[in-house]
């Protein structure tokens, strides 16, 4: 497979991506310029985390007009995979790719600290062969990360195995503490009816090397290199 890492004005997190891609994974992996509408017969696009246009306006509310979105669009329309992690996630979520939205964090503050994370979806590429009774510890650093959907947006995303992640503490239990940012359902990733558009809001790609001292996120991002298998 082939990765194209999206870099627009503001992102932070396309280096990381890269270097996991390219030097820890092995992956055919290239950068791909907001400006641009050529994805570079990209298999998987990746849409980093940062603040893409400063976060002005609302997070990833501008982002989702830069031209190249409309290749991504596109892109996913056809079947093809997309990941957001973090302000992609916004930036999905703003170009109606994936459902709900991400609000302010409850006590209104940005938080920068490890979280418990715990798979939910059996079918969905990122989630299906990942152990579901860990709880991954993955970094997060968002302040607009709380989930949102109507209820009727939520049951289908529980009746259609549509959550990804849900926010839980170190033995993969849920508590009040542990959704720290106030999300529905503790929701911290979902994917699309179709399952070719993935989101979430922890950073996988910053747990994946063993210089960190933490790679449960390797193995969140090698789930998605199955695809290339079939």
């Amino acid at each position: 497979m082939k990765f194209g890492i999206v870099v627009f004005p503001g992102s932070n997190c396309d280096e990381d991506l890269f270097y996991v891609y390219n030097d820890i994974l092995k992956q055919d992996v290239v950068k791909l310029w907001h400006k641009d509408r050529d994805l570079q017969a990209c298999d998987f696009i990746l849409v980093p985390g940062g603040f893409s246009y400063g976060d002005y306006l609302r997070s990833g509310a501008i982002a989702r007009f830069s031209p190249i979105m409309d290749s991504v669009i596109d892109h996913a329309n056809q079947g093809g995979y997309v990941l957001g992690i973090c302000n992609g996630f916004q930036i999905l979520t703003e170009a109606g790719l994936l459902p709900g939205t991400l609000l302010r964090n409850i006590e209104q503050k940005f938080v920068c600290k490890n979280a418990y994370i715990r798979p939910v979806s059996k079918t969905a590429l990122m989630t299906a062969t990942l152990d579901h009774s860990k709880a991954y510890k993955i970094p997060v650093a968002h302040a607009d990360g709380r989930y949102y959907a109507p209820n009727d947006v939520i049951k289908g995303l529980e009746d259609n195995d549509q959550i990804l992640f849900q926010y839980c503490n170190d033995q993969c239990a849920f508590d009040d503490l542990s959704n720290f940012n106030g999300s529905a359902n503790a929701i911290a990733g979902v994917t699309n009816k179709e399952k070719n558009v993935f989101g979430l809001m922890p950073h996988p790609e910053r747990a994946s090397d063993e210089a960190l001292g933490n790679t449960d996120g390797r193995a969140l991002l090698e789930a998605l290199l199955e695809k290339s298998l079939v």
